[in-house]
C-alpha cells in the first residue's frame, strides 16, 4: 500500500505574492457542489446557527454561497438584506476563494480530503472548519484558520480571523506549510515511482513471502477454475 493524497502544486514564494492582501479582500465564502448532502448541511448550518451571529458583529459584510446544483430550498436562503448571498457557479474556484477573506465549513459529515479547504490554501485564504473539514488534511500541523464544533464559538473565531490582519497572515501560512509538507505532488510523485521500482527489482521474493496475497491468489485461480466447470456444465 503506497498512500497518495491530492498532488497540489507546492506554494512557492512567488505564488504568494501574487495572491490578493489582506485590505484587498472581502466577504466570506463558502463553495460546494449540491449533489453532495454534506455541502447542503452546511449551507443550512450558516444560514441558521452561524451567520446571524457573523453579521450581527459585522453588520456590512456578506456570505457568498457558490457551488453547482444549488437546490431550491437553498436558493430561498438568499437574502441582500442579511448579507446571505447565493451566487451558483464560479468559472474560477480558487480565484473566487482567493477574492474572499475567509472561508467557511462547517462539515457535520463527510469522508476524505475536502477540497475547498485545499483550495483555500492554495488561494491563501484562512478557513474556519470542524473536525470532519479538516479530516486527512492538517496532520501534526496547525490549521489555517480555526477547527470548531460549537456553531457560537465557530462565529466568534470567524470575525476574529475576519478583522485580526496579523492573526490572517499568521493562519495563511499555516496552509502554506500544510500544502508544501503533505500535498507536493512532485514530491508524492518521485516517491512514489521510486517505491514502485523497488518493488519490481523484489517482487519474486515479495511474492513468496506476501502469505496473505498468495491465499488470495490461491482462492482467485480456483474461483476461476470452479466458474469455468459450471459454464461448461451450462453449455452441455
Amino acid at each position: 500500500l503506497f498512500y497518495i493524497p491530492f498532488l497540489l502544486p507546492k506554494i512557492e514564494s512567488k505564488d504568494q505574492k501574487k495572491w490578493s492582501a489582506y485590505s484587498k479582500r472581502k466577504h466570506f465564502v463558502f463553495i460546494g457542489n449540491y449533489l453532495h448532502a454534506p455541502n447542503i448541511t452546511a449551507v443550512i448550518q450558516l444560514k441558521k446557527f452561524i451567520w446571524p451571529l457573523i453579521r450581527k458583529q459585522l453588520p456590512k459584510v456578506e456570505l457568498h454561497i457558490y457551488g453547482a446544483y444549488v437546490p431550491d430550498h437553498l436558493t430561498q436562503f438568499h437574502s441582500e438584506k442579511e448579507g446571505f448571498i447565493i451566487k451558483g457557479t464560479t468559472e474560477d474556484a480558487l480565484k473566487t476563494i482567493g477574492n474572499s477573506r475567509v472561508l467557511l465549513a462547517p462539515l457535520l459529515f463527510g469522508a476524505g480530503i475536502k477540497g475547498k479547504l485545499t483550495d483555500a490554501m492554495l488561494a491563501g485564504t484562512p478557513s474556519v472548519t470542524t473536525e470532519i473539514g479538516a479530516e486527512g488534511i492538517r496532520g501534526d500541523f496547525p490549521w489555517n484558520g480555526f477547527i470548531i464544533e460549537d456553531a457560537a464559538d465557530f462565529a466568534e473565531k470567524a470575525v476574529m480571523l475576519y478583522t485580526n490582519e496579523t492573526l490572517w497572515k499568521e493562519k495563511q501560512l499555516n496552509g502554506v506549510a500544510i500544502i508544501n509538507s503533505k500535498f507536493d505532488g512532485q514530491k508524492l510523485e518521485t516517491s512514489f515511482f521510486r517505491d514502485i521500482e523497488k518493488k519490481m527489482q523484489s517482487l519474486d521474493s515479495d511474492r513468496r513471502s506476501n502469505f496473505m496475497g498468495s491465499l488470495l491468489n490461491y482462492e482467485k485461480i480456483k474461483a476461476t477454475k470452479y466458474m469455468s466447470k459450471w459454464i461448461e456444465e451450462k453449455n452441455k
